[in-house]
């Protein structure tokens, strides 16, 4: 049943040690709260997927929530590399982590036959690359009806995909626009979903290239005004590029990092 509730109890709630979770968005809608509020209740042993793993994931990485990464690019956008992702990968600090690699093509097509329940997705060609001396959830097959080699990619389906949009309705209906990545699919593939949003509103006005995502598919709505941020939202903020540039002085030393996560996210309790 859907519940409107806050970020502390949907966490609590829906997102377990363990888990597999997708906190989707791309560039745009990062759900930033959500991440925090995942490292505030010290979740462990998680598994992130993620097309374009960002400094939230960086973030989650650096204080001991992952044990996987699967991605298909991951950086500091505009500014460089993961200090914290590269540490765990090289360093194994805090932990070791296990990475799982594809490109943006494979990642989505994952979601998306995840979210058509099916065990696979197909991509036309079939490039002899690392992917697949690495990746065992992509391999090369031969389609039956053609001949033709195509790649089969391995279905994803979280435990818990969150995401952030501009508004949802009274009856738990999202809204999102702007420039969008895969949050559709992730949802759909999703056995809970949490959603934070900007607004709350009566009804749900028609927006050019809106993305209307319907109450049934959610598990959990969080009112969370400026959730996304440093990422941006279209129609309500912009992208803060100096906390992007910032990261990248603070991630590169551990204790430094530990001391900025403690002052800005574990002591920094939401509504």
């Amino acid at each position: 049943m859907l519940q409107v509730t806050t970020l502390r109890e949907a966490i609590a709630q829906f997102v377990h040690d363990g888990d597999r979770i997708a906190l989707e968005g791309f560039s745009h809608l990062v759900p930033f709260a959500a991440g925090h509020e995942i490292i505030r209740q010290r979740r462990r042993n998680l598994t992130l997927i993620r097309l374009s793993a960002d400094i939230i994931y960086d973030q989650m990485i650096g204080m001991g929530c992952a044990k996987k990464l699967i991605f298909s690019w991951a950086g500091n956008p505009g500014f460089g590399l993961l200090h914290r992702f590269r540490d765990a990968v090289e360093n194994r600090w805090p932990r070791s982590l296990e990475i799982e690699e594809y490109t943006h093509a494979g990642l989505a097509v994952a979601f998306a036959a995840g979210a058509a329940r099916l065990p696979f997705g197909i991509l036309r060609g079939s490039p002899r690359d690392d992917l697949f001396k690495y990746t065992p959830s992509i391999t090369p097959i031969t389609c039956p009806f053609t001949g033709e080699d195509v790649t089969a990619v391995r279905a994803i389906r979280p435990d818990v995909t969150i995401i952030h949009a501009q508004r949802a309705d009274t009856d738990g209906n999202v809204q999102l626009w702007g420039i969008v990545g895969i949050q559709k699919e992730a949802v759909l593939a999703a056995e809970n979903v949490i959603v934070t949003v900007e607004e709350l509103c009566d009804s749900l006005e028609p927006v050019t290239n809106g993305i209307v995502i319907p109450s049934w598919v959610i598990r959990a709505i969080v009112h969370a005004p400026g959730g996304a941020r440093p990422s941006y939202v279209q129609g309500y903020y912009g992208r803060n590029d100096e906390s992007y540039r910032e990261w990248d002085v603070i991630a590169r030393e551990r204790d430094r990092f530990l001391q900025w996560m403690e002052e800005n996210v574990l002591e920094c309790i939401p509504a």
